[in-house]
């Protein structure tokens, strides 16, 4: 059975080759937004023969035929989802890298209203929010002990070459 990319693929006129096809299974059945790695990861679970080098070449190729859209989240590294056809918006857990989709048709309303008003008709909507599950504790930030560790550290060093 096909999946959603493949059929993607093959109307876009791609051989689709037994590796593409593991590639387009694996981002078809993934819930998530997986980076490279991630993919290479579980495409070599299905074809223990696939090269990362091919995953990063067949997620270039989807990229440039419009089946993949490709997100950064911050973190260092592209994440990929299948391009969908109805607008929807992301919220990053900075703690976890989890992303959460949501839709919000106020939110496409207002940001509509906010084009039109300075002259413009939206073409694209793109929104993420990046934020923390309340009641999770907050990272310590203390620069004094930060300080303090820089200046051993620097001893030590000084201490080490004499």
């Amino acid at each position: 059975m096909e999946s959603r990319i493949e059929r993607l693929c093959i109307e876009r006129g791609l051989k689709m080759t037994g590796q593409r096809r593991v590639v387009a299974r694996v981002l078809s059945d993934a819930g998530d937004h997986p980076d490279v790695e991630e993919l290479y990861r579980r495409a070599s679970a299905l074809d223990q023969h696939i090269s990362i080098a091919t995953v990063y070449r067949t997620v270039r190729l989807f990229e440039e035929q419009g089946i993949l859209e490709r997100r950064d989240f911050g973190g260092g590294r592209a994440r990929y989802e299948p391009t969908e056809d109805g607008p929807h918006y992301h919220l990053i857990d900075v703690e976890t890298g989890k992303v959460i989709e949501f839709q919000d048709p106020e939110h496409e309303q207002l940001m509509r209203a906010i084009a039109a008003r300075l002259g413009f008709d939206v073409v694209s909507l793109r929104l993420e929010l990046f934020g923390r599950r309340r009641g999770q504790p907050q990272p310590i930030r203390d620069d004094n002990a930060r300080h303090e560790a820089q200046t051993d550290s620097r001893d030590t060093i000084k201490g080490a070459s004499r």
